[in-house]
Formats: structure tokens, C-alpha cells, sequence
């Protein structure tokens, strides 16, 4: 109040350009940055959050606001942040190691609360404080109505309506509850050929001939887990010969690859509180039989479902669930014949991201991680035969190699890499890595060194194991940072490596870690090389098919195919002519043009 004139003092005009800066910085830093360096997570991540509290500073500090309007939207934007916190659904709640809501939450705030002061300039008091309340509700309170299906390699959500069905609410609500209920309690009766979710086949699938391979797909990644293909050349002029679609058909969610044996392929998924180990045909995508167990997995980025592939062994099939149920069935009708809860028997809690270990069978035994613990059960009888020790948290799978002359099985884990006898789980050496969870799987390379993944900053590592008078010693030949695969597996061919950097293809050479050459986006996607051919077939994270040469001059692609729809982390899988790919919605056969040798 004017003391002369006793009329109101104007209040000093709102201080708006660092606001705009900053917020314009934030979403530049947190958005913009991604797109152009996809593989920078942390840096806009931070610059989102740092920039959140850029904008309380200027508020309270140097934007000139009336201090009622300064402090009172602070602590508005404290109390409106905690109260909705507790209203998310739990997707969002949960996501990103429970920081999902304030990764993206922060910035729509921040930009929400600079959109209300710029525009509210010339609102009387009482409006502008009316509209600033609305305004820090409403972008507050606006993530309660929404929920996520997960996130990216690349920790892009994917948020959709809070009441919106799942793929997998309307892939149950579509299947005939009878039906189910009967393979429920008769895993080995066939199935009718109507049902609800049944392949969509192309009408000349029947007449086309399906070349079959000598050598099946027994489990992950192949017959020596390393994702290789032999004997199988295929056309790479898509444009002229594209993939043929042999069937589709929807599929619960999980992360799990294929096992084949003729034309019977095994897979898991989820269908709601049922963990599945299902069958169908190569040639049709019928299916045959389907065992359950009363078991859910579930986790806000990766969504629910199995992350282990089965193993094909001696007429049976070995699977493991995400909660820690391995069994063994028979192959040919599902039956169960043995079932072991290896959580209960080593002791392991389920890890964050569920057990994620493939089973192996080696020597009468099948061997699977619980985290970073190797289980060991005999096949006849399923007694536990030994555990190993215990490496820490890991999603890995028991890996078979065979080093001068003698056979060890292989894990990465939290606490590195460990090497057991498959007869008694007796440690012959160990490597140890700074703690992290391991995911990728090691690679024996042809002069018997081991190429491993510390994780996706530090890169891949090549290490020697020696056996001397004195035991078994592990011996660092060199670390490079020019391949940083998350849980994306690589393939080694010809003196070099391919795989992914982030999600960026990269080649590196084995002699001495150095790059060859980067290009390709894919995402945090899957591939198998066809080693005859020189040939990388890569499935995208975004569910494209992609050629590219197994050559260490420079990245070329040689072709492109739309496949999938919705994120894609799944194993793809080379069986004679058919390729199966699949997601945690669908799954697909396509029939690949031969190429003439």
C-alpha cells in the first residue's frame, strides 16, 4: 500500500524467462536426447529430475511471485506428488526400480506449472491462485488414470488407459474356458481344431514344403546355447523374396524362446494365474498340449510370464518358471513326471526380474540357476544332486563348455563368472566382476578363451583359463568397451564378435577388443547368425526382421521385414526353413526362400 496515496503498490511483473529456459532445457535433456542418443539412460533421466528442481528454485527465488504464491505451490507440488503416489496403479508404481512416477511425472509437472504462470499473467489474484491449484492437481493427479505394459530396453514406457485390457486380459477373455479347463486336467488330449485363439494360416500353407533340418533346436539359443546356425542358406533379396507367413497366432506374455523337435515346437507363457509350458506344430500352429502350473510372475518392466526357454533331452521337455517350478514332462502329450520348487530346495528368493535360467541336461543331470546359484537334479529320480554356490543375484543360464579336455559349466552372475564340474557342482574357478546383475550369456571362442559381458557400461571381456599344477587360474586378456550388451546375447564368428552395443549393432575383433564398425538401430533386440552364410538375422525390439552381413569391414543391411507388433526380447529360432519369432503377445512362422548352393 502506498503510504502517500493509500492506493495498492502494483506488484512487480512475474520474472518468466528462466522458467521457460529451464523447462525448455529439461524436455530437450529428458525427450529430445534419446531420440538422437538413444543409449544415454542416466543423463536424461537426471537432467529431467535436476530440472524439476531448476524450476522450484526459480519459483522460489527469482521468479518475483508473491511469496504466498512462491512457497504455498511448492509445498502443493510436495503434498500433490505424495498423495497420488499412493493412487497409481501398480505398474507405474513399481516401474523402473519404483521411480517410474517421478522420472516422468517431474517434467509434464515442470512443464504444466511454467504453461499456468506464463498464461495466468493477467489473471486477477484469485484466479491465478484458483488455476494454479488446478494446474498442479491435474498434472499430478492425471497418472492415476493411466498404467504401463512395460518398458523398453531403452526405458521408454509403453502407458496406456488404467482400464484398458491387457494383451493378455483379451487374449483370455477370447479362449474357450472349457477347453482350457480340460487341458487343464488332460495336458495330453488333443486339442479340438476350433478354438478361439487359433493360428491364422494362409490358405496355401498346406502345399508348401517345409525343408527340415538333421539338427533340431533342443533349447536356448541352439544346440551349443551360442545361437549358430549350420547347413541352412536362405535367400537375402527380400525384396524379390520376402518371408512367407505360415501362421500367427496369439500367445500369452513371457519372455521365453522356442525348443524343436519335427514339427512339435515348446514355448511358456502366462495365461492369467497359470504358468503354461505349451506345445504346438511347426507345420500349422495348432496346438497339441499344454501343461499349467498355479503359478504368477510379475514385474512392472518386463510384464509378466516365464523368461526361461525349455530343453529338449531324451523325449522330455525341461522347463523353468519364473517363480522357480522346474519340471520335467514328456515331450510327446505333456505328462508330468517329475516337478521340483528349486526356490524352496537352495533357499533363493525370486529375484527382481523372476529365474530367467534355461534348463541344461548334461551327464544324467539337469542344471539350472536359481539367481546366481547353480541347482543340480538328477533326470531319473529328481533328487537334488549338488547346489552350487551362491554368486549373488544373476539372470543367466548354465552354460556348457569344454576346456582342455575337461567339461565345465559356466555362469554369470552377480559376483562374475564361475566355472563347476557338472558331476558334483565342485568349483574349478572363478572370475570375479564388479557386482551387477549378469544377464548375457559367455561365448567359447575356437582357441578355447572365454568372451564374457561385465554389463552394458563396462563391455565385454576376454579371459584365458589355464589348467596347471596348481589348479585352474583365470587370466584377463583384455576389456572393451566397443560391445556393452545389456541382455541382448552376441554370436563370435570368424576372429570377431557381433552384438549389440546398447542398442546399436556393433562388431568388435576378438583379437584385441578393438571396433570394427557400429550401425543399425534395433533396439535391445535378439539375433543368430547363420555361420555358413556370413549372415546375422536380427529381430528388432520393435518386432522387424533384419539381414545383416557377418562381416568385419562395415555395417550393411541387406534387408528389412516388418514381423511383430509390441516389444520384442525373445530369442528368435532357425529350423530348417521356418523361422519362429515370438513376443509376449504373439508368435509368428514365416518360411524363408532356400538359397540355391
Amino acid at each position: 500500500m502506498n503510504s502517500t496515496t493509500g492506493e495498492a503498490t502494483p506488484l512487480n511483473p512475474l520474472r518468466l524467462w528462466p522458467g521457460v529456459v529451464v523447462v525448455m532445457l529439461q524436455w530437450i535433456f529428458r525427450f529430445g536426447v534419446p531420440i538422437v542418443f538413444p543409449d544415454t539412460l542416466l543423463f536424461p533421466v537426471f537432467g529431467g529430475l535436476f530440472g524439476g528442481l531448476a524450476i522450484v528454485v526459480w519459483w522460489a527465488f527469482f521468479s518475483r511471485a508473491p511469496r504466498l504464491d512462491r512457497w504455498g505451490a511448492i509445498v502443493l507440488m510436495i503434498v500433490a506428488l505424495g498423495v497420488t503416489s499412493r493412487f497409481l496403479h501398480p505398474s507405474i508404481a513399481g516401474g523402473m526400480m519404483g521411480m517410474m512416477f517421478p522420472i516422468f511425472a517431474v517434467p509434464v509437472l515442470s512443464l504444466a506449472f511454467v504453461l499456468w504462470a506464463v498464461v495466468s499473467r493477467g489473471l486477477s489474484e484469485k484466479l491465478r491462485r484458483a488455476s494454479m491449484v488446478a494446474t498442479i492437481l491435474l498434472a499430478c493427479g492425471v497418472w492415476t488414470l493411466f498404467r504401463t505394459n512395460g518398458i523398453t530396453g531403452g526405458a521408454t514406457s509403453d502407458f496406456a488407459w488404467r482400464w484398458s485390457p491387457t494383451a493378455e486380459q483379451r487374449l483370455l477373455s477370447h479362449a474357450n474356458n472349457t477347453l482350457a479347463l480340460a487341458l487343464e486336467k488332460a495336458p495330453e488330449a488333443k486339442l479340438p481344431t476350433q478354438v478361439d485363439d487359433k493360428p491364422t494360416v494362409l490358405p496355401s500353407t498346406p502345399s508348401l514344403p517345409i525343408a527340415r533340418s538333421t539338427v533340431d533346436w533342443p533349447g536356448f539359443r541352439g544346440l551349443h546355447r551360442n545361437g549358430v546356425v549350420h547347413g541352412t542358406p536362405i535367400e537375402t533379396n527380400w525384396s524379390k523374396s520376402p518371408p512367407v507367413e505360415l501362421w500367427r497366432r496369439p500367445i500369452g506374455p513371457g519372455w521365453s524362446s522356442f525348443a524343436v523337435r519335427g514339427d512339435l515346437l515348446y514355448t511358456q507363457e502366462q495365461r492369467g494365474d497359470d504358468e503354461v509350458v505349451a506345445c504346438y506344430k511347426v507345420s500349422t500352429g495348432e496346438p497339441v498340449w499344454r501343461h499349467t502350473d498355479a503359478a504368477r510372475f510379475w514385474e512392472s518392466n518386463g510384464g509378466a510370464g516365464p523368461r526361461a526357454t525349455p530343453t529338449l533331452s531324451n523325449g522330455r521337455v525341461y522347463t523353468f518358471g519364473a517363480t522357480g517350478i522346474l519340471n520335467a514332462l514328456d515331450a510327446g502329450n505333456g505328462t508330468l513326471v517329475w516337478s521340483r520348487k528349486v526356490a524352496s530346495d537352495s533357499g533363493i528368493k525370486v529375484p527382481g526380474w523372476g529365474f530367467a535360467s534355461s534348463p541344461l541336461v548334461v551327464d544324467g543331470v539337469v542344471i539350472v540357476a536359481a539367481a546366481g546359484m547353480l541347482a543340480a537334479y538328477d533326470v531319473a529320480t529328481s533328487d537334488q544332486r549338488w547346489l552350487g554356490p551362491n554368486g549373488g543375484v544373476g539372470y543367466s543360464s548354465p552354460h556348457l563348455v569344454t576346456i582342455d579336455g575337461v567339461q565345465h559349466v559356466l555362469l554369470m552372475s552377480g559376483n562374475g563368472v564361475i566355472g563347476v564340474a557338472p558331476a558334483d557342482g565342485n568349483k574349478l574357478w572363478e572370475y570375479p566382476l564388479p557386482p551387477g546383475a549378469r544377464i548375457v550369456q559367455p561365448a567359447l571362442i575356437a582357441d578355447g578363451d572365454i568372451l564374457i559381458s561385465d554389463d552394458e557400461a563396462r563391455g565385454v571381456r576376454r579371459i584365458t583359463v589355464v589348467h596347471g599344477p596348481a589348479g585352474w587360474s583365470v587370466e584377463e586378456r583384455w576389456i572393451s568397451p566397443g560391445l556393452k550388451p545389456y541382455f541382448n546375447d552376441f554370436v563370435v564368428h570368424k576372429g570377431h564378435a557381433f552384438g549389440f552395443d546398447g542398442s546399436i549393432l556393433s562388431c568388435i575383433d576378438i583379437k584385441d577388443g578393438k571396433r570394427q564398425w557400429k550401425g543399425g538401430r534395433y533396439g535391445h533386440g535378439q539375433l543368430i547368425l547363420l555361420a555358413d552364410q556370413d549372415l546375422l538375422v536380427v529381430l528388432s525390439e520393435e518386432g522387424e526382421l533384419a539381414l545383416v552381413a557377418a562381416a568385419p569391414d562395415q555395417f550393411k543391411e541387406l534387408a528389412r521385414f516388418p514381423a511383430l507388433e509390441g516389444k520384442t526380447w525373445n530369442h528368435p529360432v532357425l529350423v530348417g526353413d521356418v523361422l519362429l519369432i515370438r513376443n509376449g503377445q504373439e508368435m509368428v512362422a514365416f518360411r524363408l526362400t532356400l538359397a540355391r548352393v
